[in-house]
């Protein structure tokens, strides 16, 4: 399987780790769980392209219960505050390559490169059923972003502050977990300069120069559905983009103010630790 390839899978299981977010309830659980699956995802190539890519992928499921350390429905992250109402932890998230042959837009200009971003994240639960079948969050993310392969580069920061409600047995299906969640998208200028910017030398008459600014750059609305057999785990997501507004929104790489995407994975659970831990799953 090709860089490419791996860095799409892990992708696939940071988006889709969403879609196993559920509302808390006190369980035993084991320290840590293993498996393995496969996955498909479907995108655009960046936020307001036109054209997109599906992959069928392998698709790694970790669990990893630790009381610094966590890897489970809210990606790999290291708590360093947690109340039953706060919580302040480190996130990430990550970004595809983009290959600007590909792309009509971007033809002739540098491939994007993939980016990783990292940066802490203040957590706050605004409500809570009291049986623990439904939480609403607000979470508030900070990230340095870099492109990374051929070198490390810093392209700006990033903020997605979000409404997140977890909702555990919808409908009365049990086992099963739903998400929602919604907000807008902030960038410093470096970040949307990195994806939206037309440098002189790549404009041409159907391709203008263009120089992208900081600040609101759109809103996102996600909605993840999984469960959690004995054996398997399986989660679907989809989300919608909506540029409209952004201070970007009129460079000629923004082919379409909105956009979506959707993916599903199903895991094989193939170990899990002897040790058991007490958590709100």
């Amino acid at each position: 399987m090709s860089s490419s390839a791996r860095r799409f899978s892990r992708l696939l299981l940071t988006v889709l780790g969403v879609a196993a977010a559920g509302a808390a309830v006190a369980a035993e659980r084991p320290l840590w769980e293993l498996g393995l699956g496969v996955g498909a995802v479907s995108f655009p190539d960046y936020r307001g392209a036109d054209e997109r890519s599906t992959y069928v992928l392998p698709a790694p499921y970790v669990v990893y219960r630790g009381e610094f350390l966590k890897a489970d429905r809210d990606g790999v992250r290291g708590v360093f505050f947690e109340s039953d109402r706060v919580e302040l932890n480190f996130s990430a998230a990550a970004s595809v390559p983009v290959d600007s042959d590909g792309n009509k837009a971007r033809r002739g200009m540098p491939d994007l490169k993939p980016t990783v971003e990292f940066g802490p994240s203040l957590d706050l639960t605004l409500w809570r059923a009291s049986d623990r079948s439904a939480k609403l969050d607000f979470r508030l993310p900070v990230r340095a972003a870099y492109a990374v392969i051929g070198g490390v580069r810093r392209v700006g920061l990033v903020s997605t502050p979000t409404l997140n409600l977890d909702l555990r047995d919808p409908l009365g299906q049990h086992g099963w977990n739903l998400g929602l969640l919604a907000g807008p998208v902030f960038g410093d200028a470096r970040q949307h300069r990195y994806f939206y910017d037309v440098a002189p030398e790549y404009a041409t008459p159907t391709r203008e120069a263009y120089r992208a600014k900081g600040g609101y750059g759109g809103s996102q609305f996600l909605a993840a559905l999984s469960k959690r057999y004995d054996n398997y785990w399986v989660g679907a997501f989809v989300r919608y983009d909506n540029l409209r507004g952004a201070v970007f929104d009129d460079s000629p790489l923004v082919k379409r103010d909105q956009s979506w995407a959707a993916g599903f994975a199903v895991a094989w659970i193939i170990g899990e630790s002897a040790t058991r831990v007490q958590v709100n799953d």
